[in-house]
């Protein structure tokens, strides 16, 4: 028997997102994921001069604005050909990376763990426990993470003014210099954060963790204190309930590569993982394209560079049913995300993992705790890198005439401006985010993205009317929808 099921509004998502699911045996045979709004800010930016960019793109959304801020000032520094002071740089990584990790700590707390306290797990033996640490109305850790996350954005304070809408990002890096005084105070607060995820979270030193090298030195790891720290709680919930096997993506992962230095580098290395030929090879940025066949959008002539992209609403068009669009790389369905970040960057516990499962529920989760446990240390060494009384920022003179691309990694994944400038106005600005690569509908050849394929052979329990295996599902992408629609 054959039946149909639309799931959502989600909660806990930012944004408005909606699944559509066909059911037969109890399995989800096909999925459609719709984004049913639409915002307009590809339109709003149109003539206006390139600069106001920075005063716009901050403003898709109100958890990572700090990422559409740097892809936009990354565009701007392209345009103007200016490259950021190492002062600059430092501090732009450390904004993005406080933005970043601040997600990574909500996803994993406020967003993915609490669907483990429904009822419908009410009868296993750890379900207790579940309820009392990640309850979503006063758990006692969701209670000590959101602290935590309170202390550690104060960071965004001292280095941009505020957060959201942080305006101190710059093509030429940023307007905010920091004084000794202040990097000691900031080094203070990333040892506080670091002394959370320790004792809390990951129930060991971060260098126990990130050294890791395999899965089964993860395991024997776990094993060690199953219930000690969250993500051990996490890893015996994965365990029995079979989260290594659910929610399989494409199996080809995309990073634009993350927090560059001074030196030309990049602290998380650009490149396309391809699972199934256990091979790395590089972005061809000039194969991205657009396919806009089922979004509500004009098509036009079939998919766009986003230097040639078009966002016109065209909300009676038939076949559509979702304001995004497809992205794909050189035709491909590719996921992004912290997944892809530490696979590309060849992180030997990744690398294993992926090869044993692929991505699923289990990897993705465990790369962003991973990831957060990496780049702690990271910025503690950005902090020693400052040199009080050398450049921050450098004047950027922008041309009348050009086009340029910012790329970036935003906790969610590889997110990309597209900007094209004529008579010193904008002509044309596109953005791709990541939930628009992990969350895109069927292209012109009939092809899936990567959530509706991973969504398909989910159990759903019969009455279940919010399936629990696809919410786990959807949340292991960690959706941000205002950025897919912009």
């Amino acid at each position: 028997m054959t039946s149909r099921l639309l799931v959502g509004p989600f909660n806990r998502v930012e944004g408005d997102l909606e699944v559509a699911l066909q059911i037969s045996d109890g399995r989800v045979q096909d999925a459609r994921v719709n984004a049913p709004m639409f915002r307009g800010f590809e339109q709003i930016l149109r003539g206006k001069v390139p600069q106001d960019a920075l005063v716009f793109v901050p403003r898709i959304c109100g958890i990572c604005s700090v990422s559409q801020s740097v892809a936009a000032a990354h565009a701007l520094a392209e345009l103007a050909g200016v490259a950021m002071p190492p002062n600059g740089r430092h501090t732009i990584n450390l904004m993005l990376a406080t933005e970043n990790l601040a997600d990574h700590l909500t996803h994993f707390y406020r967003f993915f763990m609490p669907d483990f306290t429904r009822p419908v797990y009410a009868d296993r033996p750890w379900h207790a426990e579940a309820v009392r640490r990640f309850a979503p109305d006063g758990g006692q850790q969701i209670r000590a993470a959101t602290a935590a996350r309170q202390r550690w954005l104060t960071i965004l304070g001292t280095l941009g003014g505020r957060w959201p809408h942080t305006h101190s990002v710059q093509p030429g890096g940023s307007t905010r210099a920091i004084d000794n005084a202040e990097r000691l105070r900031l080094l203070a607060t990333v040892r506080e954060f670091r002394f959370f995820v320790e004792r809390e979270w990951i129930g060991d030193s971060l260098d126990a963790f990130i050294h890791l090298d395999s899965e089964a030195a993860l395991w024997s790891w776990h094993a060690r204190a199953p219930l000690g720290g969250d993500l051990r709680f996490f890893l015996t919930l994965a365990s029995e309930l079979g989260l290594q096997n659910l929610g399989p993506g494409p199996g080809r992962y995309l990073s634009f590569g993350a927090y560059p230095q001074p030196d030309g580098s990049f602290a998380l290395p650009r490149g396309v993982w391809r699972q199934a030929q256990h091979r790395l090879d590089t972005v061809d940025v000039g194969s991205i394209s657009e396919d806009a066949t089922c979004a509500w959008l004009e098509h036009g002539n079939g998919a766009l560079h986003p230097w040639q992209g078009r966002t016109e609403p065209d909300a009676d068009k038939a076949g559509a049913y979702t304001w995004n669009k497809a992205p794909r790389l050189a035709g491909e369905v590719v996921e992004t995300g912290a997944i892809a970040r530490q696979v590309v960057d060849g992180h030997p516990l990744l690398r294993d993992a992926l090869a044993r499962h692929g991505g699923t529920v289990f990897t993705r989760v465990l790369a962003r705790v991973l990831e957060l446990a990496r780049v702690i240390g990271w910025m503690e060494a950005w902090l020693h890198a400052l040199r009080p009384g050398q450049p921050y920022c450098v004047p950027a003179n922008l041309p009348a005439e050009g086009r340029a691309a910012g790329l970036s990694e935003a906790a969610r994944g590889a997110l990309g401006h597209w900007l094209v400038v004529r008579d010193g106005r904008i002509a044309n600005y596109q953005i791709v985010a990541p939930t628009s690569w992990n969350f895109s509908p069927r292209d012109a050849q009939g092809t899936p993205g990567a959530l509706e394929q991973a969504l398909v052979g989910a159990p759903v329990v019969p009455g279940e009317t919010t399936p629990v295996a696809v919410q786990h599902i959807v949340r292991s992408f960690d959706p941000c929808m205002v950025c897919t629609v912009h």
